[in-house]
């Protein structure tokens, strides 16, 4: 196949030295400037601002809209189990109403007069009424824990599919950023867990507030002066626990990030992946100083909220005491004065003690409410951050059949990197030809290919196949027909079959010819040959029974899953670094010099310069621009940078060509 000229002049390029500064004796071995904690306090203190300057009559003024997303999130979830929830916890709250009257009654008939028997027969149809009430209650409360117990994994398992939906689709950049990393964390494993008892916690409210009204009912029909009285000695501990909800909440939110940092220590530490080294750099008291570091500061964070919330708590309870003094005082007043019987007075104590433990009920309830309604926002808003993520969706399709990959003018620059890794690069390749990108690290070769995929998306400029701008079409259409072979290949804790078929985006199906021919072409069927269940065994040793493959194995096992899929176009990253010599060689000679299908296009991203001789077009990349492009002869006889580095690496192999070797 005939190959483009080249299209950039050769430039002898020498990297000019840089002066680097000694470092500091000591620094923090996160950040040279500031701890964990500070940043994670700074960013997520603004993370909700609303919140953290929110007052408790505004939290109150909120609430009704939190009850009503956990409603709706519940109802999302089934409809049928609501209704069920519904009409039991009102049957619970009628029977309760319905009991506290009775109860009034019976005090009515034992202190009316005449003889204590007639007195104890008028009550007797009033206690059987109260038995059956409480009989009733009881059934209800069971049947709303068995609603309870379907309705919240049902939640959870909504939210937790949804949220894992968009957390595997957004934008590869995203994934990236940290901060985003952090949310997602906060999300799943704070977020989840609080969300989906929200349900439970509005429902408590709502039996509460029934409650509630019914003893207030009750109170009412006694003395009207009695209702007001009945807040006095909870409605203090009350505010103390909502305020209680925003520390918590925001004091969580801290926590969550530095826990984040401290499992990673805490996985360094026993991993198998870094024990080895861990060992031979001596680095366990270093790595376990900045755990134990981590830790305090996490230690610290509690006991300041634990502090702050026992402090309000005990304030709030001391107000209630006094208030609780009050009522009982007016009440005593009443009766003295005679505006209220003895037998109505009876009742009110009752009434009262009943509404103190409805109102508690209550109070812990908001203080719940909200608390959750605060999480279940931030899984919501995290998932509106998710959708804003996610690709442009597009009924454009990519091209399934399509002669060119064309690139004009495309850059690229990392989110908080001031200079580009992809700057204003032009280059055509053709369906069916093998290119290479070369150059040292850092030069943009492995961010091209990420374009070119369409992980990432350009700055500015264009990538065309054929005449169509892969920027109008569908995000999946694209990364469908690409393929893409990487250094550090994922080891999936999955069989062996499962390892390959997934390149082509199944776990559990596959086309066996297809499969086969992947593992024969890669070497992969030798190294699964020699495991125990062979295609399904398990590649994992963190799995009973299953088996860890070496580094060149795994390389072999990626490339296979690379070929399973049959793409259009085939980017090789640094394949075969951790393959033998034998291994390599034969990757090239079937993947690269092969070429069985005619339509694939081949993209070889190497350091090792002997690998891409026979490519049908070479790009060398230096500081995100292509600065010279040919085939190898050409680039050669060039005298440029690729022949510098062609010869650097050939004198480095035949420097002791005159040597002898013995063999025992």
């Amino acid at each position: 196949m005939a190959t483009e000229p080249i299209t950039t002049p050769c430039l002898d390029i020498e990297p000019s030295p840089l002066e680097l500064p000694l470092p500091p004796r000591h620094a923090a071995p996160t950040d040279a400037d500031e701890d964990p904690g500070s940043v994670v306090d700074e960013a997520f203190w603004k993370w909700d601002a609303v919140t953290a300057r929110t007052k408790t009559l505004h939290m109150l003024l909120r609430l009704p809209s939190a009850v009503f997303r956990a409603c709706a999130l519940a109802w999302r979830a089934d409809a049928q189990l609501c209704v069920c929830l519904a009409i039991v916890e009102a049957a619970a709250a009628a029977a309760g109403v319905i009991g506290l009257f009775a109860s009034v009654g019976v005090l009515r008939a034992l202190f009316a007069q005449g003889a204590t028997p007639e007195r104890i027969r008028a009550a007797l149809p009033l206690l059987a009424l109260i038995s059956g009430l409480l009989a009733l209650r009881g059934l209800c409360e069971a049947g709303k824990s068995l609603v309870q117990g379907s309705l919240t994994p049902r939640i959870g398992r909504m939210l937790e599919c949804e949220l894992l939906e968009l957390t595997a689709r957004v934008e590869l950049e995203a994934v990236e950023d940290p901060q985003w990393a952090d949310a997602a964390e906060r999300a799943n494993a704070r977020g989840l867990p609080y969300a989906e008892k929200a349900i439970v916690q509005v429902t408590e409210l709502g039996s509460a507030t029934l409650g509630l009204l019914g003893t207030a009912g009750v109170l009412s029909a006694l003395h009207p002066v009695l209702v007001p009285l009945l807040a006095l000695s909870v409605l203090p501990q009350g505010l103390a626990a909502i305020r209680s909800a925003r520390s918590r909440f925001l004091s969580r939110v801290r926590h969550s990030t530095l826990q984040r940092r401290k499992l990673q220590f805490t996985w360094l530490l026993h991993d198998r992946d870094s024990a080895a080294e861990l060992r031979v750099c001596s680095a366990q008291e270093a790595l376990l100083d900045e755990q134990r570091r981590l830790a305090g500061k996490i230690e610290a964070e509690e006991t300041r909220l634990n502090r702050r919330e026992a402090t309000r708590g005990l304030l709030g309870r001391c107000l209630g005491g006094l208030g609780s003094g009050a009522t009982y005082a007016v009440l005593v007043c009443l009766m003295t004065a005679g505006w209220l019987p003895l037998a109505e007075g009876g009742g009110a104590v009752l009434a009262l003690q009943t509404g103190r433990l409805a109102l508690t009920r209550l109070v812990l309830a908001l203080h719940q409410v909200f608390e959750h309604a605060l999480w279940l926002d931030d899984v919501l808003d995290f998932q509106r951050g998710c959708r804003a993520l996610l690709p442009t969706p597009s009924s454009l399709q990519a091209p399934q059949d399509f002669t060119t990959i064309t690139m004009d003018k495309v850059s690229y620059t990392y989110p908080g990197s001031a200079a580009p890794s992809v700057h204003e690069v032009s280059m055509t390749l053709r369906a069916g030809s093998t290119v290479a990108f070369v150059g040292a690290n850092g030069s943009g070769k492995s961010t091209m290919s990420k374009l070119i995929a369409g992980l990432y998306q350009p700055k500015s400029g264009s990538i065309r196949w054929d005449d169509t701008d892969l920027a109008t079409v569908d995000a999946a259409s694209v990364h469908n027909q690409v393929s893409m072979v990487l250094q550090h290949p994922t080891p999936w804790p999955l069989t062996a079959l499962a390892n390959i078929s997934i390149g082509a985006g199944s776990i559990t199906s596959c086309d066996p010819m297809a499969i086969h021919r992947a593992a024969v072409t890669s070497g992969a069927d030798a190294v699964i040959n020699k495991l125990p269940k062979t295609w399904r065994s398990v590649l994992s040793k963190r799995v009973s029974g299953g088996v860890e493959l070496s580094a060149g194995n795994w390389a072999k096992m990626a490339v296979a899953r690379g070929l399973s899929k049959q793409a259009r176009i085939l980017i090789l990253d640094e394949p075969t670094a951790s393959m033998d010599p034998h291994a390599e060689h034969a990757i090239y000679q079937s993947v690269v010099r092969g070429r069985p299908d005619e339509k694939k296009t081949v993209i070889l991203i190497s350091h090792r310069l002997a690998s891409v001789v026979d490519c049908d077009q070479i790009f060398v990349f230096h500081n995100g621009k292509v600065i010279e492009s040919g085939t190898h002869n050409e680039l050669m006889s060039c005298r440029g940078t690729y022949a510098q580095m062609f010869t650097l690496q050939a004198d480095a192999y035949q420097g002791k060509a005159g040597g002898t070797c013995s063999a025992p």
